[in-house]
C-alpha cells in the first residue's frame, strides 16, 4: 500500500473569500476548480508539490449557494461542512480544517483503519469536468460527514476509474501550472496522538510529526510572502 499527501483543505464562507483570503495570506491567485454536484460545493485549486510531496495541491473549497442537488444526494456535506462551529469558524476566516491523503488500494486502506477500530466510511465515487478531461476518484466520506479526530485524520482518496491502468494520468496536478507556493511541512497535536499514530502507520503514511497537545494541523508553506503556516486550532 502506497500512500502520500493527495491536498490540503481550506473551507471558506463563499469561494470569493476564499481566493480574497488565499491572495493576503500567501500573495498568490488560485487557480480554476470546479462543482461537486453530490455535495453542493465548489473550490479553486493551486499546486504546492515538492519532491518529497509530488502529487500536494491545496483545495480552498465553499458550500455553492448556486448549486441544485440531486434528489439522491448524501444528507451531510463532506469535510463537516454542515458543521456550525465549523461555519462559524470559517464565517471570520477561511480555515485549515482537513487534509486528504492519496492510496494506491483504498479499500485495503479502509480496512487498516477499520482493524484499527476506526470507521472511515464508505468510499464514494465522485467525479467533476476539468479542462483536461473527465476527473474521477474515489473518496472515504461518512454518512455523517464527519472529518474524525478534529479533521486530523485524512480522508482517503484514489484517482482514476478502479481498473484504470494509469490511475494518475488525470490527477489534478497535471493541470496545475506551479503557483510559486510549496508545501513544506505538516505537523499534528492532538490529546490522541498515539492513536492517530497508529491510524498512520496501519495506511502507511510517513513524514507528518503527531504529537500529544491540543487538537491542530499546521500546514507550513513557503509562499510569495514568506513562511507562512495554516493552523486548523481543533476546528
Amino acid at each position: 500500500m502506497k500512500t502520500q499527501i493527495d491536498h490540503l483543505v481550506v473551507v471558506a464562507q463563499t469561494l470569493e473569500l476564499g481566493v480574497q483570503w488565499c491572495e493576503a495570506t500567501m500573495g498568490i491567485t488560485p487557480g480554476p476548480g470546479g462543482d461537486h454536484a453530490q455535495y453542493g460545493t465548489h473550490n479553486r485549486l493551486f499546486k504546492i508539490a515538492t519532491p518529497a510531496n509530488p502529487l500536494a495541491y491545496l483545495e480552498i473549497i465553499a458550500i455553492d449557494p448556486a448549486a441544485k442537488r440531486p434528489a439522491n444526494a448524501p444528507t451531510r456535506r463532506w469535510f463537516d461542512m454542515d458543521d456550525a462551529a465549523l461555519q462559524a469558524a470559517v464565517a471570520i476566516e477561511p480555515r485549515l480544517v482537513h487534509f486528504v491523503v492519496n492510496t494506491s488500494d483504498i479499500q485495503a486502506a479502509r480496512a487498516a483503519l477499520k482493524a484499527q477500530g476506526i470507521d472511515r466510511g464508505p468510499a464514494v465515487q465522485a467525479s467533476r469536468h476539468s479542462r483536461r478531461g473527465l476527473l474521477q476518484w474515489q473518496i472515504t466520506v461518512r454518512e455523517d460527514g464527519q472529518r474524525l479526530f478534529d479533521g486530523a485524520l485524512p480522508s482517503l482518496i484514489q484517482w482514476g476509474k478502479p481498473d484504470a491502468a494509469e490511475p494518475l494520468r488525470l490527477h489534478p496536478r497535471n493541470s496545475l501550472p506551479r503557483s510559486g507556493v510549496t508545501l513544506q511541512s505538516i505537523a499534528i497535536t492532538h490529546p490522541t496522538a498515539v492513536k492517530l499514530q497508529a491510524a498512520f502507520d496501519a495506511i502507511g503514511l510517513t513524514g507528518i510529526t503527531v504529537e500529544t497537545g491540543p487538537a491542530n494541523i499546521t500546514a507550513t508553506l513557503n509562499t510569495p510572502k514568506g513562511v507562512v503556516e495554516l493552523h486548523s486550532q481543533g476546528i
